[in-house]
C-alpha cells in the first residue's frame, strides 16, 4: 500500500489553532480595506480560480497541486501588500498574513506527527496485518460488507478517511475480485462509512480538528455527534445491504507477520493522542505542542528499536495477490529510522494545504468573505447555510469551506456549529469526487468503483445525510 503515506490528509487543507488571540485578528480584519469591488479583489479571485482550475486538473496536466495554489497565494498577497503599501496601511496586511502563516504552522506540526505514526505503522505492517486478518475470516458477501463499513466508521475516527478507506477496500478487492457488483458497492458504502466516522472526533478530520483548535467547541462535545454520524452510515448500509449477494467467496488464505514493535507504536499513537487533548483541554496548551511531545514517544522507542536491532524475515503471503513473500531483508533494511517516515510525508499535499490558507485568508482580508457570511448567515440563516455547506462540499473540497467559515466567524450556537462540522464532513460522500476516499477508491477499483455507480446510490446517500441532521436536531436541540 504505497500510496498510505499520501493520505493521512485526504483533502487535508486549513488551518489549526490561531496563535495571535481572535481579538487581535478581528481588529486587523476591522481596519482593513473593503477591496471586494476594487480591481485588485478581482483580479486576486480570479488568480484564486485559475489556480483551483489547474487542481481540478491536476491529473490531466500532470502538474502538481501545490504550484498552481502556492502561486497563487504570492500573487494575491503581493497585490494586497502594493495596495496597503501605497495607502501606507501595510502593517496591517503583514499582521494579516503573520496570522494566517502562524495557521498553517502549527497545522503543520500537528499533521506531521499524525503522519509519521501512519508512516511507522505502515512500515510495521500494521495495516497489511488487519488486511490479512479480515481476508482469512473467511466471512459470506454480506458480512465483510458490514465488517469493512463498520471498521472503516471506527478507524477513520482517529486516522483520516482515505487511509480507512484504502485498506478496506484492499480487502473487498482481495475477497471479491470475482464479484464487481459486490466490490463496487462496497467501496460506496466505505467512502460513506469513513466519511461518517470522522465528524465525531477532532482527531478525525481536519474539519473538526479546525473547529477544535480554534476553540469553538470543546473536545468531547464532538461526541454529541456520534449518533448523527451512525445514522448518516447505517441509513444507506441497510439499503445497500440488500444488494448484497448473499453467497460466500472462494476462501483466501493470507498470512503477513508484523514487524517488531508494531502493537507499541500503535499504544505510542493513542498516548499521542491523549498527550495533544492533555495540551489542549487540561493546560490551556496548542494541541500541536502535545503532539510534538508525542513525537518524543516515537523518537525513543524507535532508538530502543535502533540499538536492539535484529535481522527479520519477511515471511508470509501477500493478501492482495495471494504470492508468497519470503525475501530475506538485508542487515539495514528494516532498522527503524523515525526520520525516514518523517522524509515520507507527501510535501506536494501539505504545501497545498500552505497555498489554500493564503489564498481563503487573502479573500477574506479583501473583504469578500464578510459579504457571503452576511448573505448566507444574514438573509440565509444559520441552518440553511449550514445544510448548504454539505451540499458544496460534495463538489469542492471541505476543508477550504470550513476554513473559510472559520475565517467568517459567524455568530453561532454551539449546536449550529457542530452542524457545520458535520455536514462538512459527510457532505463529501454525496458524490465520489466529493472526499478524499471517494477519488481514491476510485483509482485503486478503477473501473469496477466509478462516478456513476456511486452516483446510482446517490439518492440514499442523501437520505443518510438529510437524516443525520434531524438527528442531530432531535438530540441536541437544548446546544441551539
Amino acid at each position: 500500500m504505497k500510496d498510505l503515506n499520501k493520505v493521512l490528509l485526504g483533502s487535508l487543507t486549513g488551518a489549526g489553532l490561531f496563535l495571535l488571540p481572535t481579538s487581535v485578528l478581528s481588529e486587523t480584519v476591522s481596519q482593513s480595506l473593503d477591496l471586494s469591488g476594487h480591481w485588485v479583489g478581482y483580479l486576486c479571485i480570479g488568480l484564486f480560480a485559475v489556480a483551483y482550475v489547474f487542481v481540478v486538473l491536476e491529473e490531466v496536466l500532470e502538474l502538481r497541486k501545490s504550484k498552481p495554489m502556492m502561486a497563487a497565494a504570492a500573487l494575491i498577497w503581493v497585490a494586497i501588500a502594493l495596495i496597503y503599501k501605497d495607502r501606507g496601511l501595510s502593517s496591517l496586511a503583514e499582521a494579516a498574513i503573520r496570522h494566517d502563516v502562524l495557521d498553517y504552522g502549527e497545522l503543520l506540526l500537528f499533521l506531521i506527527v499524525s503522519i509519521a505514526y501512519i508512516n511507522a505503522m505502515e512500515e510495521r505492517r500494521v495495516f497489511d496485518s488487519l488486511r490479512a486478518w479480515l481476508v482469512n475470516k473467511g466471512l459470506s458477501y454480506r458480512q465483510l460488507f458490514w465488517v469493512t463499513g463498520i471498521l472503516a466508521f471506527f478507524i477513520s475516527s482517529v486516522s483520516n478517511n482515505m487511509t480507512t478507506a484504502m485498506l478496506m477496500c484492499a480487502v473487498v478487492m482481495a475477497v471479491g475480485k470475482d464479484n464487481p457488483k459486490f466490490v463496487g458497492i462496497s467501496c460506496v458504502n466505505t467512502v460513506v462509512a469513513a466519511n461518517a466516522g470522522g465528524a465525531f472526533c477532532p482527531f478525525g478530520d481536519i474539519t473538526t480538528l479546525m473547529v477544535w483548535q480554534k476553540g469553538i467547541i470543546e473536545f468531547w462535545a464532538f461526541f454529541k455527534l456520534f449518533v448523527p454520524s451512525v445514522v448518516n452510515f447505517l441509513i444507506p448500509a441497510a439499503i445497500m445491504h440488500f444488494a448484497i449477494p448473499q453467497t460466500q467467496p472462494a476462501p483466501i488464505h493470507a498470512q503477513v507477520v508484523t514487524r517488531r514493535g508494531a502493537k507499541r507504536i500503535v499504544l505510542l499513537f493513542l498516548l499521542t493522542v491523549l498527550t495533544a487533548v492533555g495540551f489542549q483541554n487540561s493546560l490551556q496548551m496548542p494541541a500541536a505542542v502535545g503532539m510534538m511531545a508525542g513525537l518524543t514517544y516515537l523518537q525513543l522507542f524507535g532508538y530502543f528499536l535502533h540499538i536492539t536491532h535484529r535481522d527479520e524475515p519477511e515471511l508470509g503471503l501477500d493478501p492482495m495477490s495471494g504470492e508468497e513473500i519470503a525475501n530475506a531483508a538485508d542487515g539495514d533494511s528494516l532498522r527503524f529510522d523515525v526520520f525516514h517516515h518523517l522524509a515520507r510525508m507527501e510535501w506536494d499535499t501539505l504545501l497545498f494545504f500552505y497555498g489554500v490558507v493564503l489564498c481563503v485568508g487573502g479573500m477574506n482580508f479583501l473583504g469578500y468573505l464578510h459579504h457571503l457570511s452576511e448573505f448566507l448567515y444574514g438573509e440565509l440563516g444559520a441552518t440553511p447555510a449550514n445544510i448548504l455547506v454539505g451540499v458544496i462540499s460534495a463538489l469542492i473540497d471541505n476543508i477550504p469551506v470550513m476554513f473559510a467559515i472559520l475565517a467568517m466567524h459567524p455568530e453561532m450556537s454551539e449546536g449550529q456549529w457542530l452542524l457545520v462540522t458535520l455536514t462538512a464532513r459527510v457532505g463529501g460522500s454525496l458524490l465520489s469526487v466529493g472526499s478524499a476516499a471517494g477519488v481514491a477508491l476510485m483509482g485503486q477499483a478503477k473501473g469496477v468503483y466509478t462516478f456513476m455507480i456511486h452516483l446510482k446510490w446517490a439518492p440514499i446517500i442523501a437520505l443518510g445525510y438529510l437524516g443525520s441532521i434531524g438527528v442531530h436536531f432531535l438530540m441536541n436541540m437544548p446546544l441551539f
